[in-house]
This record gives C-alpha cells, sequence and structure tokens, in this order.
C-alpha cells in the first residue's frame, strides 16, 4: 500500500497581504478570454478587475473566479488610468512597443495597474500614452504574439513571483 497520499488539490496559499495589483483592459472581442483573465487574476489574489463594454463571465470557465474578485465595467479606460495614476499607481502595460522591457527582466513596483490589450488592436494609442511602462513576453515562433489570456496569465504569474506574500 502507498504510504503517500497524492491530495488532487490543496488549499490555496494564504496572502499576508492584499495584492495591490489592478488588472486593466479594454473591451474583449471574447468573453471566453475575459472569463479566463479573471481565473487567473483570482488564482493570483488579485481583487479587482477593471474592463469595458458589456462582458460577460463564464462561471464554467472561470470557475468560481468571479466570485473572488471587483469586476469593474466602465466607460472607457483613460479616465479610470489617470486617477489610478493620482492614487499612486504605476500603470503597466502588457504589450509589444518600441520601448518594451522584457518581461522577465523588469522589475513591477509593488502598487501597479496591469494594462492589457484587446486580441487583434492591442493597446491603442491613447492608453499607450498614459503608461509609465510596456512589458513584453518573448515570442519565439509565429504569430509573433500570445493569446491575450495567455499572456496576462504570464504576467501576473511574473508579478506574484516578485511579490510571493502579497
Amino acid at each position: 500500500m502507498n504510504q503517500f497520499i497524492h491530495l488532487r488539490h490543496k488549499s490555496p496559499s494564504a496572502l499576508e497581504n492584499v495584492r495591490p495589483l489592478i488588472l486593466a483592459c479594454p473591451q474583449l472581442r471574447s468573453n471566453v478570454n475575459l472569463s479566463r483573465m479573471v481565473r487567473a487574476a483570482s488564482c493570483c489574489g488579485i481583487n479587482r478587475l477593471i474592463t469595458c463594454g458589456n462582458g460577460k463571465i463564464d462561471p464554467t470557465i472561470s470557475r468560481g473566479g468571479e466570485e473572488q474578485l471587483s469586476l469593474e465595467i466602465r466607460r472607457s479606460l483613460p479616465p479610470v488610468l489617470k486617477k489610478l495614476r493620482s492614487a499612486g499607481y504605476t500603470l503597466v502595460g502588457l504589450e509589444q512597443t518600441t520601448h518594451s522591457k522584457n518581461l522577465h527582466d523588469y522589475s513591477f513596483p509593488h502598487k501597479t495597474v496591469l494594462v492589457v490589450g484587446h486580441e487583434r488592436h492591442g493597446l491603442e494609442e491613447p492608453i499607450l500614452e498614459l503608461l509609465d511602462a510596456t512589458v513584453e513576453i518573448p515570442v519565439y515562433g509565429l504569430p509573433f504574439s500570445y493569446n491575450v489570456a495567455t499572456a496576462t496569465a504570464m504576467a501576473l504569474y511574473e508579478y506574484c513571483r516578485q511579490y510571493p506574500t502579497g
């Protein structure tokens, strides 16, 4: 008889502090992507997601993540981002730009708003102009970029790696 018991799921790790990371995105084309982002954010202990438009969360994809965070739907991101900056947050875009820093080398400020873009259009110029920094995830093959929900999960994980206790 095997002396080790293999648990299928462990309880979530406890955070010492609330994570001061906010996730923000424009209206996405796909509610699947939004639902995947909610699930990833919830798993990372993020408690606030701001989006635009009429996004709907699919609970079969988010797996209860929507119950763990505040989902705010706004008309437009720029006014919200300006208000968050005045509250002391650093605005970091997840986008491939001329001046993007490699996600592997970037040190996130603790109070960060991670701003991700639309699936097809990325971050548009009015939002790019507001950002304090942009980070990108290296891509080693086609189609030159990751799915928005996948990229968001990767960036959230990197932030959590840098601030493991919240």
